[in-house]
């Protein structure tokens, strides 16, 4: 087999292996914190009054929140993207 034969396989495995790797990255959705809507033991970081995840105790904390995508928290009853308000 001549070079060229060789080459044209591996140049277009390169290409779809680089389009399918960019359009993977494209994909994930950009995530925002929405405080009001953690269930109590279901928030997603620290806040004031702990310091982990899953420690809120009450539903609908204020400070508490949980990482959604962006557009959708404003849509959800109680969520707001300001903490404590």
């Amino acid at each position: 087999m001549s070079n060229r034969a060789l080459l044209a396989p591996a140049a277009l495995i390169m290409l779809w292996a680089t389009v399918s790797t960019v359009s993977a990255q494209a994909a994930k959705p950009v995530m925002v914190q929405c405080y009001g809507i953690a269930r109590a033991h279901m928030n997603d970081c620290a806040t004031a009054s702990h310091s982990c995840a899953g420690q809120s105790t009450h539903n609908g904390s204020k400070d508490s929140f949980l990482l959604v995508p962006n557009g959708l928290c404003h849509k959800i009853v109680g969520g707001t993207r300001k903490a404590g308000s």
